[in-house]
């Protein structure tokens, strides 16, 4: 059985990134932007303990006190139909961050799986794949999501699916940017000539150079897709009432938009930071992992 390839030859050791230990890290992304890496971390504690932190059913209607402003009961008021406004935000976003978890997920075994065969195959193989990874860029993520789900049924399921199968290209195209110069250097070579199978060079020599990339894009993309669900359930493709998603409330704010503001308000408010949030924590984490990947200091 063969060795471990990088303890066998010294030339090996470049087949893993040189990145710094996880708590390091986390410390460095945490410096540069704590403002959104303190958003990002509040918002991931409420989806996780939303059933502990909601004070009210987030579904159970309440007539008598629609549209409420807040009070003692009603912390940040009602909706239209009397559901406290806080506890369907808690509950929004645990749906936010399955969302951004699940659809990025579908997006990044896909593209990646994608952009590994096409980078390092080459030829018809990485011709055919190109082509059909530009073929889904040449539509907007948003529009091929919105014809996915189309044709799925309108579901918060499906509309995770949708937003992971439209987003393969983006996890493609970088990892197959990655792949072809790596595939070129010695200690892939050394790998082919110690007999190790192409399975094996992918995903022990090649995969891990790839992964500063895709953490990069990994932040970004999560922000994306949390977006994306919104827009789609917004739209109706997505969550399905009475399902507290942040999409479903702003479509039922919009309604109220000027008898009663804060509804609309606190809800935009909610999702706008949580997106900006994390797009901050995604250039702290590009501005820790960039000087690794370019041998900055």
């Amino acid at each position: 059985m063969m060795t471990d390839l990088a303890a066998g030859n010294p030339a090996l050791t470049l087949a893993r990134p040189r990145l710094p230990r996880y708590g390091r890290t986390a410390f460095a992304i945490v410096r540069r932007q704590p403002i959104g890496a303190t958003v990002v971390l509040l918002v991931l504690l409420c989806g996780l303990f939303a059933p502990l932190l909601a004070p009210h059913n987030p579904t159970l209607p309440h007539m008598p006190d629609r549209l409420q402003g807040p009070s003692a009961t009603y912390p940040l008021g009602t909706d239209e139909f009397g559901r406290d406004l806080l506890s369907r935000l808690l509950f929004g976003a645990r749906i936010a961050i399955q969302a951004g978890v699940i659809a990025v997920g579908i997006a990044m075994v896909g593209g990646v799986l994608v952009g590994l065969i096409a980078g390092y195959f080459g030829g018809k193989i990485d011709y055919t794949l190109s082509r059909l990874v530009e073929a889904m860029q040449a539509f907007p993520v948003v529009l091929l999501a919105i014809v996915i789900t189309a044709i799925l049924g309108p579901s918060i399921r499906h509309a995770m699916i949708a937003i992971g199968i439209a987003t393969i290209p983006d996890f493609a195209r970088i990892t197959r940017g990655v792949v072809l110069p790596t595939k070129e250097q010695q200690f892939v070579e050394a790998s082919r000539v110690m007999g190790a199978s192409n399975a094996r060079i992918l995903g022990r020599a090649i995969l891990p150079n790839c992964i500063p990339a895709l953490i990069v894009l990994l932040s970004f993309s999560i922000a994306n897709a949390i977006l994306y669900e919104s827009g789609l359930s917004f739209l109706g493709l997505g969550a399905q009432p009475p399902q507290p998603s942040w999409g479903t409330m702003l479509s039922s704010a919009k309604s109220y938009m000027f008898d009663d503001p804060w509804y609309t308000i606190i809800v935009g408010v909610t999702l706008s930071a949580t997106i900006v949030a994390l797009n901050l924590v995604g250039d702290a984490i590009r501005e820790t992992i960039d000087p690794l990947l370019t041998g900055r200091n």
